[in-house]
């Protein structure tokens, strides 16, 4: 029976958006599992990157809680995010640093001692093939490299939970289940991931579980087989569609 890591107890986050006060999450309830891995799937502007900051602990929610180890990351907020690793889907590299060097500030950033450093960025760098880079620049990574390298530095403090924005946007088919590869072994590790995906195949083979959010709330969260048994549906994309179209469908008026 699986343990759960991550609790999300009706979370809601607003902010303004000019004059007007914009309710990104309307209360959003679900757990992560220790060792899963969850895709979180809807359309833009549903909510995914709101939630994703949220669990990162970069963003307070604005009411409910999120809860691990049975109290609120809130309490201790700088312990929690020791344990989270966040992936972010546009580059944030320092371009004026070598691959090693990202490595090394990254761990400085975790605080991780000068031997745990050089141990993980030996580790990581075989671990992802790019040794041949680690005096390189980020400048000389193609769009593939830039990624692995991204997700290795995620690695770098040794996470339990990581969030995955969008890891594998606009890379070539072969770059992308590469990259699978990688985050399938995360879990293989007792790694708990969140994988936020436009590719519905992707979040298919992936995926333990998949939770749907749409307009700020959870549509639905099962295990993709039970939702296309339960939908009726061959793929997981064609659930997405249907129950997307639900939720746009506006009865025509007498």
């Amino acid at each position: 029976m699986s343990k759960s890591l991550i609790c999300l107890q009706s979370v809601k986050k607003q902010y303004h958006d000019g004059p007007r006060l914009k309710e990104a999450l309307k209360g959003v309830s679900l757990e992560i599992q220790e060792g899963e891995i969850l895709g979180l799937l809807g359309v833009n502007g549903a909510g995914k990157t709101t939630l994703s900051t949220i669990l990162a602990g970069l963003h307070p929610c604005s009411s409910g809680d999120v809860i691990y180890q049975g109290k609120s990351i809130y309490q201790d907020i700088i312990s929690y995010r020791k344990i989270v690793g966040f992936c972010p889907q546009k580059p944030n590299l320092d371009i004026s640093l070598t691959l090693e060097e990202n490595l090394i500030f990254a761990g400085r950033y975790h605080l991780l001692s000068k031997e745990a450093i050089k141990r993980q960025v030996e580790d990581l760098m075989e671990q992802f093939h790019l040794q041949e880079y680690a005096k390189s620049k980020a400048s000389v990574l193609s769009g593939g490299y830039k990624q692995r390298f991204l997700i290795a530095r995620t690695l770098i403090h040794s996470p339990k939970f990581i969030i995955l924005d969008e890891p594998t946007v606009g890379l070539d088919p072969h770059i992308r289940h590469q990259l699978w590869d990688y985050i399938t072994t995360f879990k293989k590790r007792g790694i708990s991931v969140l994988l936020t995906t436009h590719y519905l195949d992707e979040a298919e083979s992936l995926s333990d579980r998949v939770c749907i959010i749409d307009d700020g709330t959870v549509k639905t969260i099962d295990t993709p087989q039970n939702l296309m048994n339960l939908h009726k549906q061959g793929n997981l994309e064609d659930v997405f569609l249907k129950l997307i179209q639900e939720s746009d469908y506006v009865p025509p008026t007498s």
